[in-house]
């Protein structure tokens, strides 16, 4: 039961993380293609809040769970699934810590911005393309790790 138990929280969490992962990237990406300064200014607060809020979280989630259900189910950590899935998560990771920091100044310029009624500064077009950048292959990777997870090809 208590391998059910943590299975289920660890399949919820990486819901979380990839779902709030796509919407955010989806609702970001096509506002800032509209060029309304109003409502990516809107878009990025929220964005910022949901990483915080879900992804922050869920990071720290799926490496416990993970590791809590590679000792209950008795596989040896050094499985090649098992550290290309940690290879990939640690990927994404790094790609996600910079991703934050530049959400948050996407958001800081967009608002400023929307705030004077002026368009968008060149520094936000710059953050957005590392924003870009960072977020094709942390989705990439996250792919990765939901291929292993599921298969675990030993």
């Amino acid at each position: 039961m208590e391998y059910l138990i943590v299975k289920w929280l660890h399949i919820l969490s990486s819901t979380f993380l990839f779902g709030t992962g796509i919407g955010s990237a989806w609702y970001l990406l096509f506002a800032v293609i509209s060029r309304n300064v109003a409502a990516i200014a809107v878009v990025t607060r929220i964005v910022v809040i949901a990483d915080w809020l879900f992804t922050g979280t869920t990071m720290i989630a799926q490496p416990a769970t993970g590791f809590y259900l590679i000792h209950l189910a008795g596989y040896p950590l050094h499985s090649a699934w098992i550290m290309h899935s940690i290879a990939l998560f640690v990927l994404a990771a790094l790609c996600w810590f910079p991703v934050v920091w530049l959400q948050m100044r996407l958001r800081d310029l967009s608002a400023a911005a929307a705030s004077a009624g002026t368009p968008l500064p060149p520094a936000f077009w710059r953050y957005f393309k590392w924003w870009i950048a960072l977020g094709i292959p942390a989705f990439f990777a996250f792919l990765g790790v939901f291929y292993l997870m599921v298969a675990k090809p030993m």
